[in-house]
């Protein structure tokens, strides 16, 4: 029970953490209204959303839910290829590009909802392959954190500054937190080191993007007032 109370605790923690997020982010596109600036607050969006399906799993009053455990899981790994897909297209648009963003944001929400819905409805199938499954979601995860870190670091060393290097860092702390829970996959003596350590590592690495995310968007708007 006590264990319960403090993953309730940290989830919603995670997930208040990515609504202010989305606070932050949607300034860009409020004021350039460029569909391509969609991508950070919806990432972290259903990031946080990813988060609060886990909230709802772990109360008390609900028991386990297949569909919901699989929405958790599905949700969060979309949010990484949101950010990732976000970060592709981060160059200077053309017409040509903002179009190919626009039908990638749309068939990466078709491929969403569609496997929610697969999931809602035939949960105990999905269940079957469950272990494979999350393994896969997981890597996939890795892959498309590991991307925007690259991307990040790249850009960093093409124009230096003290602040972008933290944003990385943020993304790196969120990979090692992937990486932990990949692990009890495969040393299932140490799950509940590994459960431990991956949360805490979502948590700082949150903190860290949520702080830059603070100073980028709030201290500097305040600056200029």
């Amino acid at each position: 029970m006590q264990y319960d109370i403090v993953r309730i605790t940290i989830e919603l923690i995670s997930a208040i953490a990515c609504a202010v997020l989305v606070r932050f982010m949607i300034k860009p596109y409020h004021l350039t209204r460029e569909g391509r600036y969609l991508g950070l607050p919806l990432g972290f969006g259903i990031l946080g959303l990813s988060y609060f399906f886990t909230v709802i799993l772990l109360s008390p009053l609900l028991f386990h839910n297949a569909a919901l455990s699989w929405l958790a899981h599905l949700t969060r790994v979309f949010a990484f290829v949101f950010l990732a897909v976000t970060y592709l297209f981060s160059k200077t648009p053309s017409k040509n590009s903002r179009l190919l963003w626009d039908l990638t944001l749309t068939l990466l929400i078709v491929i969403l909802i569609t496997i929610s819905l697969v999931l809602i409805f035939t949960p105990t199938a999905a269940l079957a392959r469950y272990g494979i499954a999350l393994v896969f979601l997981r890597v996939l995860s890795l892959i498309c954190l590991s991307y925007v870190i690259i991307h990040m670091l790249r850009e960093h060393m093409a124009n230096p500054h003290p602040t972008t290097i933290w944003v990385p860092f943020g993304f790196i702390l969120l990979a090692i937190s992937q990486f932990s829970l990949l692990l009890i996959n495969f040393c299932p003596s140490y799950a509940s080191l590994c459960s431990w350590g991956g949360l805490a590592f979502r948590l700082a690495g949150l903190a860290v993007v949520l702080l830059v995310s603070y100073r980028t968007f709030y201290c500097t708007k305040k600056a200029y007032k």
